[in-house]
């Protein structure tokens, strides 16, 4: 296996950056970042408005588990999608729906109805995550491709906060808040049609789609996948168990929803530096680093040591648990530059649909990740919070350290 960013025997080579890149690359920022303002804002209504309904919790954490259904879905098909209708319309086309259903939830009560419209926008939600990701990472300037997607992450990783802010300062009572969130996702529209026309992927009418191309990028980058799924463990999926976490140590609800916070800071503060010290790596004047593949493998390298670090103070945050914070602040932060630099990595090496396919199977990995933490961790908790936990934690740290340490050169 060739080292990341080595391009194999029979890749396409990255071309220069296409006519009108940058206004694309805004037009794309700007249009993810309304998108998912209104997203994140309109996901907690309607579980509120679902709880004052009297649904059921587990009811209505079904209702929220749809949406990611529908991301895994869709996610393997898409390159499938966007090799159908071009990389243009299939952005319109993950931009439109979330308007639709929007409009849906605010138009009827009927719960069958919300699930639907839930799914199908889990699924718009997950071919724009795809998409959006591969096109910055193709279209970014070669010596700046870390700027710019370390900048997408973070402004992705801020809406989490914004949404869910917005909802509080207007209040869950009474459609002002819908009509809001519905707002947002339409400017998210009106923002993707100013995309400008893209020019078509090389690999337009070549390259294997859906599920062999999947297969494909997951044979050609099992390490990059890896580090996807590191990466998916330690930020996204270790955060919404760290409450969990907190109260086995014993801090309080309020204290223990605040790791929540650290892990999240974690996150949106570290993944523009990485991707910025990624560009100045990889184009040293010297090529102290080695070339750009040989940076962003030493970078990967420090962050699942870091990780590891970190993991390994677990053992004493039980008798010091104000350490708590500044852990989940490094698996957050950690977790999100390891995912970072693998979307850099094969933005990097690939283009068109043979990087949407590479990029979906890194949303995936990542996601698996991001699933297996909370569900493999509540267990861990209920067994043993002083071994069972870190045990878990040390084991999955380990991995992504040996993973990458076996990573020739």
């Amino acid at each position: 296996m060739s080292p990341p960013g080595q391009p194999e025997a029979g890749r396409v080579t990255v071309p220069a950056p296409a006519p009108h890149a940058g206004r694309g690359l805004a037009a794309i920022f700007g249009a993810t970042f309304c998108e998912l303002v209104g997203v994140f804002m309109l996901t907690p209504l309607l579980l509120l408005r679902l709880k004052d309904a009297g649904v059921s919790t587990a009811l209505a954490g079904l209702f929220a588990a749809t949406g990611w259904v529908g991301i895994f879905l869709v996610t393997p098909l898409a390159s499938a999608v966007t090799q159908q209708f071009g990389r243009r319309p299939t952005l319109w086309l993950s931009a439109a729906v979330p308007v639709v259903t929007a409009a849906g939830f605010g138009l009827t009560d009927h719960l069958p109805t919300w699930f639907l419209l839930n799914l199908i926008a889990g699924m718009a939600g997950g071919l724009r995550w795809v998409l959006a990701e591969a096109i910055v990472a193709e279209f970014a300037p070669a010596h700046r491709r870390g700027q710019m997607v370390g900048l997408f992450e973070t402004m992705v990783g801020a809406t989490f906060v914004i949404g869910p802010a917005l909802l509080a300062a207007v209040g869950s009572t009474g459609d002002a808040a819908l009509w809001i969130a519905f707002g947002w996702l339409l400017a998210g529209l009106l923002w993707t049609a100013l995309i400008p026309r893209l020019p078509g992927a090389g690999d337009q009418h070549s390259a294997s789609v859906g599920w062999r191309g999947v297969w494909q990028a997951l044979k050609a980058h099992p390490l990059i996948m890896a580090v996807g799924f590191i990466g998916g463990f330690f930020e996204s999926g270790l955060t919404s168990i760290l409450p969990l976490y907190g109260l086995a140590l014993g801090l309080g609800s309020a204290v223990a929803a605040l790791l929540v916070s650290a892990s999240g800071l974690g996150s949106a503060l570290m993944m523009l530096p990485a991707g910025m010290l990624a560009d100045r790596m990889a184009h040293h004047p010297q090529g102290r680093w080695g070339n750009e593949a040989h940076a962003r493998l030493l970078l990967m390298r420090l962050c699942a040591i870091i990780t590891l670090m970190a993991t390994l103070v677990i053992p004493f945050v039980a008798g010091t648990p104000w350490l708590a914070a500044p852990v989940a602040f490094v698996w957050g932060g950690a977790g999100g530059c390891l995912y970072t630099l693998a979307m850099i990595d094969i933005g990097s090496r690939e283009e068109g649909i043979t990087l949407v396919n590479s990029t979906a199977v890194l949303v995936l990995s990542y996601t698996a990740g991001g699933v297996l933490a909370p569900a493999l961790g509540g267990v861990a908790l209920q067994w043993s919070p002083a071994l069972g936990f870190p045990a878990l934690l040390l084991f999955t740290a380990m991995l992504g350290v040996w993973l990458l340490r076996r990573e020739p050169r």
